[in-house]
């Protein structure tokens, strides 16, 4: 099967290994590009290097990439996903990674060690209110460092040959042009993009569990159920 997977270039790390492992082949498709902005990550490097921060939370590849080789901190380090901790590990920082794909875990995952501590967060320029609620409600400081920004590229996605089109996040559902009632197998990578789907008038077929290689095992399990 070729899946067209909605990714920034940037991010796309094992995608194509990930999926030939589970029999498929895959296109990055990209709905958005991003504009990195510097000046917020050369800010960002200078307090976290002067030790600003408690901890730091990378929720993403991207600034994970873009700072990782600048950091030198003691700050406890936290990254969302196997692929944003390997940016982080290949420049030698001890990292933790979170046990699910999903930043509302962040707070639990920390537990009580959150009260009164600093935590830089490097991220794209959207906003995640259920984030800072829950660590400002846990007793900690939030100071984020919007680092990018998503563009809308406003262009038809390549889905030439494609048998199912699998989304990454709400905004890559959200801003993506394509023609909706084609025959292709829509994929939510988890549950807050499946719900931006539906709300935007397309019931995912596949709903994984916020990974690439947990959709990945979730779609096989679907077309055996249908070859059965």
């Amino acid at each position: 099967m070729i899946i067209a997977i909605t990714r920034l270039p940037e991010k796309a790390g094992r995608d194509r290994a990930s999926c030939e492992q589970y029999g498929h082949s895959c296109r990055i498709v990209s709905p958005l590009i991003a504009d990195v902005y510097d000046n917020q990550i050369q800010a960002f490097v200078l307090e976290a290097n002067r030790g600003a921060f408690d901890c730091i939370f990378f929720t993403s590849a991207l600034p994970a990439g873009k700072i990782a080789p600048l950091l030198a901190t003691d700050a406890r380090i936290i990254a969302i996903g196997p692929q944003t901790a390997r940016m982080l590990e290949k420049e030698g920082l001890n990292v933790e990674t979170l046990p699910t794909y999903y930043s509302r875990d962040f707070v639990p995952y920390l537990g009580d060690w959150i009260e009164g501590k600093a935590i830089g967060i490097p991220r794209a320029d959207v906003p995640n209110p259920t984030l800072i609620q829950g660590i400002e409600d846990a007793g900690g400081t939030v100071y984020e460092y919007r680092c990018y920004g998503l563009v809308p590229t406003h262009t038809p996605l390549d889905l030439q040959g494609a048998d199912a089109i699998l989304f990454t996040s709400a905004n890559s559902f959200l801003m993506a042009v394509w023609e909706k009632d084609t025959a292709i197998i829509p994929i939510a990578i988890g549950d807050i993009t499946a719900d931006a789907m539906r709300g935007g008038g397309v019931e995912p077929e596949v709903v994984g569990d916020g990974s690439l290689a947990g959709t990945l095992e979730a779609l096989n399990s679907y077309l055996n159920r249908k070859r059965a």
